[in-house]
């Protein structure tokens, strides 16, 4: 994978930016393999992207009847829960397209025994997603995979039962391994308040134990002006490729 970095004046620019490249990867996917794994991510800035692909016309170029939807991982919530990872993303794009039935792969992360929830969904999930979309929080995580903690170490299981330091604290999440096997990897990133980890996860020198989104460093990275500020000055729309 060739990492490089798109930059956008603000988290509204970026949205279709993000939109289209994602439409032409999955549409380029499914082509190739007759079918599209896309891992989706949680959060605030992956709303609107979502939102865009499920809009006219970019929506009408994906070939929806044969995506497989996935998730980098979710909260131990119910998947009605405004905390859900689930719920933004029905709400935003899968209610929204013409998705095959049984293509959403939920996480059912609300369950009692999370160990044998991540087994199971282990247990589903393709050999390596053509598409995983991630996000950054301020501190540096990415999925629910947070600095220092002892998944960041696994080699062997694609999906466990993680730990946050904020509520809901009860996760899963993907695994190195897997983020490690995708095909393709976006980041979506905006705010100022991301502007360290994502400088940080850039530069080469960091370690995933400390900055874990550095996993996903060999990616595409959208990011606006704000959450870019910490790197050397990019062009605003392009991609350029990093060090």
């Amino acid at each position: 994978m060739v990492h490089q970095r798109v930059v956008a004046a603000d988290a509204e620019a970026l949205a279709p930016l993000a939109a289209q490249w994602l439409a032409d990867e999955m549409r380029l996917a499914a082509t190739l393999r007759g079918t599209c794994a896309v891992g989706l991510a949680g959060g605030s800035t992956p709303r609107p992207v979502y939102e865009a692909l499920a809009a006219p016309p970019l929506a009408g170029t994906i070939p929806w009847d044969r995506v497989q939807v996935y998730f980098g991982d979710e909260r131990a919530v119910p998947p009605d829960h405004p905390d859900s990872n689930f719920r933004m993303a029905r709400e935003a794009l899968l209610a929204r397209v013409g998705l095959k039935q049984g293509s959403v792969h939920r996480m059912e992360a609300e369950a009692a025994d999370l160990d044998s929830a991540a087994g199971r969904y282990a247990a589903g999930l393709p050999a390596a997603l053509d598409v995983l979309i991630l996000g950054v929080g301020a501190d540096g995580h990415t999925a629910s995979l947070f600095p220092g903690s002892p998944t960041l170490e696994e080699r062997a299981r694609r999906v466990v039962a993680a730990t946050s330091p904020v509520p809901p604290t009860r996760r899963l999440t993907l695994t190195p391994p897997a983020i490690a096997a995708a095909r393709r990897l976006v980041v979506l990133a905006a705010g100022a308040d991301k502007a360290v980890a994502v400088a940080r996860a850039l530069a080469g020198s960091a370690r995933p134990i400390d900055v874990p989104a550095t996993l996903a460093r060999e990616g595409v990275w959208f990011l606006d002006a704000a959450a870019a500020g910490g790197l050397p000055e990019t062009r605003r729309g392009q991609s350029t490729p990093t060090d």
